[in-house]
């Protein structure tokens, strides 16, 4: 198998929480006495089904799991600790980095890393202050911050999940732009310390690249977003009422893209989208199989495929 060759991805979960109740957060839904009736069996199932498909993702192209892997729609630190050690992960050796953001639902993003090939230096947390229709705060998640060494090459990463589409697209708008412009404002910052900064931006972003907030505001001329080509009339990263959308993308400072002297070059985007993982009969055939369809459970591992981009070492 390859061994030129590594990978970078971003998945969201869908609502990976335990069984326990939190009374910080809305989680009442998923505990055993929940609307849901999510259980310790039910959480074991989707663990299971999760951890297979991240210990797959970009192994046809790398022979291995991915080397730093961006989550959205997890609970806390418990469900990312069972996570990794899952039969299917815990010999990949992936450790994780974690910061508790503000949701009211209380799902956070996190990074996954595997620690033969990544170390972290430092890590934070960047709110985001936006508001409702009624002028009060909206508690949303924060963008995660980790600057590390990947195969010796030091890199910036910002892990998002951006404010959702619920309210409508053109209403929620004006708040996918303001996490466009917190992202530059971090940027800005990494950039003034590091100018020659590798950076990568992943995450779901409730945007497609085409969208007005990941275009205009967050890529604008100095970044690559090579998930741009990926969204088709018959292909993306989640579906909703028969249209593909894909929300989640992993961008690029221009630096991975350079053909010559560049130690971890970009080689190509996928949306890992098997089989496996799809609905496999009637009028949702081809859609991911999904964990739960509104109050009924499907026991599929999320409502989104996974993406991720390959880079070439340097001989």
């Amino acid at each position: 198998m390859p061994q030129n060759k590594l990978s970078i991805a971003f998945y969201n979960l869908e609502n990976l929480f335990d069984t326990i109740n939190d009374p910080n957060i809305l989680d009442d839904a998923f505990t055993p006495k929940g609307e849901l009736g999510w259980n310790a069996s039910r959480y074991a199932e989707k663990l299971t089904k999760l951890s297979r498909v991240i210990a797959k993702i970009g192994r046809a192209e790398t022979g291995s799991a991915p080397a730093i892997l961006g989550v959205a729609e997890v609970e806390n630190k418990k469900v990312l600790r069972d996570l990794v050690t899952t039969e299917a992960l815990q010999h990949l050796h992936y450790n994780f980095v974690h910061h508790n953001s503000p949701d009211e639902r209380g799902i956070d993003t996190a990074l996954l890393y595997r620690k033969d090939v990544f170390e972290v230096f430092e890590s934070r947390s960047y709110s985001l202050h936006i508001s409702n229709v009624e002028g009060l705060r909206d508690y949303t998640r924060d963008i995660l911050y980790v600057h590390g060494k990947l195969d010796a090459i030091e890199v910036f990463i910002l892990v998002n999940h951006w404010p959702s589409r619920r309210e409508g697209v053109e209403l929620s708008n004006p708040k996918r732009i303001a996490a466009a412009k917190r992202n530059r404002e971090i940027i800005a910052e990494i950039n003034a310390r590091h100018p020659e900064a590798r950076i990568l931006i992943m995450g779901d972003f409730n945007d497609d690249p085409q969208s007005e907030a990941v275009r205009e505001y967050l890529v604008s001329t100095d970044f690559y977003n090579p998930m741009i080509f990926l969204l088709t009339r018959y292909a993306g990263s989640l579906t909703h009422r028969g249209d593909w959308y894909l929300f989640d993308q992993i961008i690029l400072s221009p630096n991975w893209m350079k053909a010559y002297d560049n130690p971890l070059e970009y080689v190509k985007s996928v949306i890992y989208n098997p089989e496996y993982l799809k609905e496999q009969e009637g009028r949702f055939k081809g859609n991911p199989l999904r964990t739960y369809a509104g109050d009924n459970y499907l026991g599929g591992a999320s409502d989104h495929f996974p993406v991720y981009v390959v880079f070439k070492k340097e001989n």
